[in-house]
């Protein structure tokens, strides 16, 4: 059979919507660092030619064989480059606001958590599709069989969350977890136990990071006033936070979806590049987008990506392959809440966490570990029952 082409071509498209947007959204970073006309665009697409090659390549594969090596290769040695970053000389290291996450190598920097979270994906389909099924078990019997998992878990919010600074990984990687286990077969009683340990580690993290409180404390500002109205006098009384710092980047991220309207400035017309959002092009493309194509232009990104997912969730519920099914859910909850933590945060419904735009933002590490796992999704459609 052959590979989905309506998930090939999809993620083509929006790979090239990308490139488009590199050049229009990055002219304040080019002039800001002295960099040639054409410096982002000629690398964005550069890794885009490459990703679409490797998509198409890994896709021809046979999935019984080559899904285990891919999957488990960039589990084991994304784990071992995060671990690694940490006693590697400060010249072979990028550092963004103190954590270490970029791998220096010759003409380019790696972010080797792009590429683990397609091997912590397998890792859990593979190991899910051994250990749970559907059979009726006690509570203790689901929570032995659960512990291994929470345990290799926190060492991944450790080095993610603590060292690299960066819990919006986590929130995805953490959900996504919670997500295949449910669907492996896990009853409802140990995904709520579950959940509430997920939501209870995920507030200690907060609450003991100064700078996460006040990012907090900064986006409950700017939308108390509207959430207020829905809650009773005594508790929106408690709630509230005076003199909250203002969300400067969310506030200019409003602005130009605002400033958009329906049809947009027109490419290249935007005016919150100009210096009012630092490197438009990568966490807040979308508002860019926004801006210069408007509501519909954004319209048209959503339907592409609701597509996409679409397509991959299908392709699971197609697969009999236990390991096949697990790891296609997985990688359309990956895609799926690293777009919707993106929206959400650029149109201040949550915090702002950091998550770049699958196959849009501007960034090499994402782009070959987006079409990696795309790769793998097209290798799985192959027999899938499409």
């Amino acid at each position: 059979m052959q590979a989905d082409k309506s998930l090939f071509f999809t993620s083509t498209i929006l790979m090239i919507v990308g490139v488009v947007f590199s050049l229009s959204l990055s002219v304040f970073a080019v002039l800001l660092f002295n960099y040639t006309e054409y410096h982002f665009f000629i690398r964005q697409f550069g890794v885009v030619f490459v990703g679409i090659f490797v998509m198409w390549a890994i896709s021809l594969l046979n999935p019984d064989k080559a899904l285990f090596w891919i999957g488990f290769g960039l589990f084991f040695s994304c784990f071992i480059a995060m671990s690694a970053m940490y006693v590697l000389p400060a010249s072979m290291v990028t550092e963004a606001g103190g954590a270490r996450r970029w791998i220096r190598l010759p003409g380019f920097s790696l972010a080797p958590v792009e590429f683990f979270k397609i091997g912590f994906v397998y890792f859990l389909a593979w190991s899910f599709s051994r250990k749970i099924d559907d059979s009726k078990k006690t509570i203790l019997a689901e929570v032995k069989i659960l512990f291994p998992y929470f345990i290799v878990f926190i060492i991944i919010v450790y080095l993610i969350a603590v060292l690299q600074n960066d819990l919006g990984q986590v929130v995805v990687l953490g959900a996504t977890l919670i997500c295949m286990a449910y669907f492996a077969g896990a009853s409802l009683r140990i995904f709520s136990i579950i959940l509430t340990i997920a939501i209870g580690v995920f507030t200690v993290i907060i609450v003991t990071s100064d700078h996460r409180i006040a990012r907090l404390k900064s986006w409950w500002g700017s939308v108390q006033d509207f959430m207020m109205t829905f809650m009773p006098e005594t508790m929106a009384q408690a709630l509230r936070v005076d003199n909250a710092p203002e969300p400067y980047q969310v506030m200019h991220s409003l602005n130009a979806i605002r400033h958009g309207e329906f049809w947009g400035e027109g490419l290249g017309a935007g005016i919150i590049k100009l210096g009012f959002l630092s490197e438009v092009h990568t966490d807040f493309v979308l508002a860019g987008i926004a801006e210069e194509a408007g509501f519909a232009g954004i319209f048209c990104v959503v339907m592409l990506f609701s597509w996409l997912i679409y397509r991959i969730f299908l392709i699971s519920s197609r697969s009999e392959n236990k390991v096949f099914h697990l790891f296609s859910l997985g990688i359309g909850m990956l895609i799926s809440l690293s777009f919707i933590i993106n929206s959400y945060g650029i149109s201040s419904i949550i915090p702002i966490k950091g998550i770049a735009v699958p196959f849009l933002s501007y960034g090499g590490s994402q782009i070959l570990a987006s079409c990696m796992a795309i790769g793998m999704i097209l290798m799985i459609s192959k027999r899938a029952n499409i």
